[in-house]
């Protein structure tokens, strides 16, 4: 057993793995692998050159410190019930301390991940609200690209937050939508006449008009509060902040 950055060679069978565990089309592993993908911001379990198990990363900044948002986190079924998951984030949180990263942070799908990575260390950190409106009065809205999404953002994020920027928004900008208005921010896509907001800044009461402008019947919306238990946070240094919301699981 080896734990090592993958090689190009390795790629299709990340794919692969990656298909049987999460389900997502071709579509969405060729933008993932296109825009967000890098050798070195991943870990592999490779038994006699075969892909085991498997995590990657995105670049975050929480309060100044360098920090690891930790995504895809899978083990081929055929390699389960060996240790590999453990082994794997104990060998890529001591090789992101080894690189100056402060922090880990991730996003567990299901109550039973999140006892798992509370046994590594992990704890809450930065919880949601989740809100439902129908369609009002519309209000002014413009789509805004990633860059400026990117400087709006850090405008209305509550401080402490994690800052997502470069291949971050640019891997979210082929799944959904940036837009802005007057005190808000939006990212969000549209389904069968319903606005999914993966995260809205500012003030909620725009929410009915911000759905109509969009030409959406209703919506649903995450913003920044405690409500419902979401990021969890693993310090890897001793001067490491916690961070205050994640917003952009990538999920």
């Amino acid at each position: 057993m080896l734990i090592d950055h993958p090689a190009s060679r390795h790629i299709h069978q990340l794919r692969q793995l990656w298909k049987t565990a999460f389900g997502d089309t071709d579509a969405f592993l060729d933008s993932f692998f296109r825009t967000a993908f890098a050798c070195d911001r991943c870990r592999c379990v490779l038994e006699a050159d075969t892909v085991a198990a498997v995590l990657y990363w995105f670049d975050c900044v929480v309060s100044g410190q360098k920090t690891a948002y930790i995504y895809a986190v899978a083990t081929h079924p055929d390699h389960r019930g060996q240790g590999h998951c453990r082994r794997l984030m104990a060998d890529t949180h001591a090789l992101l301390k080894s690189r100056g990263y402060a922090s880990a942070i991730l996003v567990p799908q299901t109550e039973s991940l999140r006892k798992m990575y509370a046994g590594m260390g992990y704890r809450d950190a930065g919880g949601l609200e989740i809100l439902e409106c129908t369609a009002g009065a519309a209000v002014p809205v413009r789509a805004v690209g990633p860059a400026e999404f990117a400087q709006l953002r850090r405008q209305l994020l509550p401080e402490g937050s994690v800052i997502q920027e470069g291949e971050n928004l640019v891997f979210l900008s082929e799944q959904l939508r940036f837009y802005a208005g007057d005190r808000f921010l939006l990212a969000a896509y549209e389904e069968k006449g319903q606005l999914h907001g993966m995260e809205f800044l500012g003030d909620p009461a725009l929410l009915p008009g911000i759905t109509a402008a969009l030409g959406c019947t209703g919506g649903v919306f995450r913003m920044p509060g405690q409500a419902v238990a979401f990021a969890m946070f693993h310090p890897l240094a001793e001067n490491a902040s916690e961070p205050s919301y994640f917003g952009f699981a990538f999920d």
